[in-house]
């Protein structure tokens, strides 16, 4: 049995390397970008991994630019304090000043709009009086202040977004500005989603004493959709070798398979059988983790394979540590380290045994801030009744890691802190 932490290596390490060897065949046919129209529809390009480069289709700004409501002037005549300058015009976002700033002179401005030929630098309103056709400039001016200029944040033909970048609203907003309504992006890898167990039934389906209604295929389908895939629903598979045979060679047909259920080591647990009787490489079957402890990844007929456990809070568990990069690294994106951050425990925690557990828990901060020193986040584990309370995890949001080198902890340690993904 292997850590978390070693178990998440060796899932980056060889999706990497075999989905790397796989792109250097030429038998292999997979289209591997798409095209997507920000202006007809901009969220198709939120989370995708851009798979070309933006580059500046002119200079920003275009112009030099006010960041200031003002005056536009001659630094030299104001470089003493009280200088008296006449107004010769405006200057605004859209309508530029069509003249010259000659000595003695400036040009109201307002934030955005060109700088005026002549000007150096701009003084805001707050530093000065008006007196009819003139205005008095309080403090000294110095050149080149509240302005930008021309070219200073891109040069036409820069890479203003690199090719490899997972779009979000700034990189989309860029896109916009320098005229790219068609991006060409990676496509998503897609993921078939395969739930195991003769006890579950849809959604749609009223459910007798014994039975439960299949929650995994959604959560996992919204964890896909959230680390870059396209989830493909495959529906349930009772506990049945032939069936499970079937359904899990129909899997394969997409990018990656994950099955929840069936990979402990019950009566009924065939997934890691089939896996086999299917040429399966079983590259690990357990890490020492809680919960989640039966977990598998293997390799099957050129696809990568994850078998996570039924229960709802250990699915989920497992999923962002092992598929989520996978999917990362499928998707044509380096993955992320896991998004810990350091919170001080509310409360003493004595975990036992020798794994890892991850806690459902609810990090806060306080009310009031103190920019001098600033509150550190409270941590507080919450109530909850085993891997199969989905409930504790949505009272949380996220989980608290009790590491297996340190498993008692005092209120006020801190701890690692695994956000939970959309949460934040």
């Amino acid at each position: 049995m292997i850590s978390f932490e070693t178990a998440r290596a060796k899932v980056i390490e060889i999706v990497t390397a075999r989905i790397r060897a796989s792109a250097t065949d030429k038998t292999t046919e997979t289209p591997s970008t798409e095209t997507i129209d920000l202006a007809r529809d901009p969220s198709r390009g939120l989370r995708r991994i851009l798979s070309e480069e933006i580059l500046a289709d002119r200079n920003y700004p275009p112009f030099d630019r006010s960041i200031r409501d003002g005056f536009a002037l001659r630094s030299a005549d104001a470089a003493e304090p009280g200088a008296r300058l006449r107004v010769i015009g405006e200057s605004r976002a859209g309508v530029a000043f069509d003249g010259t700033v000659g000595a003695g002179e400036c040009v109201h401005i307002l934030t955005g709009a060109p700088v005026p030929r002549g000007a150096n630098a701009v003084v805001m309103h707050e530093y000065t009086r008006t007196e009819g056709d003139f205005v008095v400039v309080e403090p000294p001016v110095r050149a080149g202040q509240h302005f930008v200029l021309a070219g200073a944040e891109a040069r036409v033909g820069e890479v203003v977004v690199p090719q490899g970048t997972r779009l979000s609203y700034a990189e989309l907003a860029v896109a916009a500005e320098v005229g790219r309504a068609q991006l060409e992006v990676n496509r998503r890898p897609r993921v078939a989603i395969l739930s195991t167990g003769d006890e579950l039934i849809t959604l749609s389906e009223k459910p007798g004493p014994f039975q439960i209604r299949n929650s995994n295929n959604i959560s996992l389908a919204a964890q896909v959709t959230l680390a870059g895939g396209e989830p493909v629903l495959a529906g349930n598979v009772p506990d049945n070798v032939a069936t499970l045979r079937k359904r899990i060679t129909q899997g394969l047909d997409s990018d990656m398979l994950v099955l929840s259920g069936g990979v402990s080591a019950g009566k009924y647990d065939f997934v890691e059988q089939v896996l086999l009787d299917l040429g399966a490489e079983i590259l690990f079957d357990a890490v020492a983790i809680r919960p989640g402890k039966p977990v598998v990844f293997a390799w099957c007929r050129g696809k990568p394979v994850f078998g996570l456990p039924g229960n709802p809070v250990s699915t989920m568990v497992t999923f962002e540590l092992f598929v989520a990069p996978a999917i990362e690294v499928l998707g044509g994106y380096a993955p992320r380290p896991l998004p810990f951050f350091k919170a001080k425990l509310a409360h003493p925690l004595d975990e036992k045994g020798t794994v890892a557990h991850f806690l459902p828990a609810r990090v806060s901060w306080p009310a009031e801030a103190n920019a001098d020193d600033p509150p550190a986040p409270t941590a507080e584990v919450l109530l909850w009744e085993g891997s199969g309370d989905i409930g504790a995890v949505v009272r949380g949001n996220c989980f608290l890691v009790v590491h297996a080198s340190r498993l008692k902890l005092a209120a006020g340690d801190w701890v690692d802190v695994l956000v939970r993904r959309g949460t934040f």
